[in-house]
């Protein structure tokens, strides 16, 4: 019985105090907490900190996260599992190829306005089924093409490189795709008035590119873009 103590004992003090580790990460930068969460996922050393109950209990009152996600709804992306992230840290805006409609543009524009977030992320991934079906541009059925009409001119340079006659996309081909729609879909964050336009343009907000790979776990962060124009075709890509 002694033994047994002693080893239970010994297994609660080694064991990682959650909320101790998540406490001195608030001061970092957003876009460092979020770099950090990863590489704790990664390794596999997630600390799962803001899980608990009382944290619960506090967020019923009130919402503060500290950056918001655009993601795809792929299951195996998950932005709160992917950086280690808990209850409340994150803001997450998501659908199959990171699509944007007035609806997703109204959440991001709440986070912005009521919630006051400033670092938004755009996480596309290794291998994305929705950027794969348009780059295919085979004909899709019921609400599919939607996402295809929103992806399409975000990826016509990919396209333009698929050889003629060609069956299969070539998985370099397609991650090129990937990385450029999430480049046309921060592009679009910034350019999009007036809220977020104007706050990017004052450097108030902060709208970054990222790739998950599917494989590693890792995220890689796309490095700035001179700024586009803003694009037309998502409001004809949406009718």
């Amino acid at each position: 019985m002694r033994t047994l103590l002693w080893l239970c004992t010994g297994l609660v003090l080694c064991a990682p105090a959650p909320q101790q580790r998540a406490a001195t990460e608030p001061a970092l930068d957003p876009l460092e907490r979020l770099k950090l969460g990863n590489q704790r996922y990664q390794s596999g050393q997630a600390a799962h900190f803001n899980q608990e109950r009382d944290r619960r209990l506090d967020l019923a009152r009130a919402q503060h996260p500290f950056a918001l996600v655009v993601g795809c709804a792929d299951s195996r992306v998950p932005p709160e599992i992917v950086f280690d992230q808990g209850l409340g840290d994150l803001f997450v805006v998501r659908c199959a190829g990171e699509a944007l409609d007035d609806l997703a543009l109204a959440s991001i524009e709440y986070a912005v306005l009521h919630l006051d977030v400033r670092t938004i992320v755009v996480l596309g991934h290794e291998r994305c089924g929705a950027v794969q079906a348009t780059l295919e541009r085979g004909e899709l059925p019921g609400h599919l093409k939607y996402l295809a009409r929103a992806i399409a001119p975000h990826i016509e340079d990919a396209r333009r490189r698929i050889p003629a006659g060609a069956v299969e996309i070539a998985p370099d081909l397609l991650d090129l795709a990937v990385v450029q729609n999430v480049r046309a879909v921060v592009a679009e964050l910034e350019a999009c008035e007036p809220i977020l336009s104007d706050l990017s343009h004052t450097g108030e907000l902060r709208v970054v590119g990222a790739r998950y790979d599917l494989d590693s776990g890792a995220v890689e962060w796309l490095p700035a873009q001179a700024a586009e124009p803003a694009r037309a075709q998502r409001n004809s890509a949406r009718r």
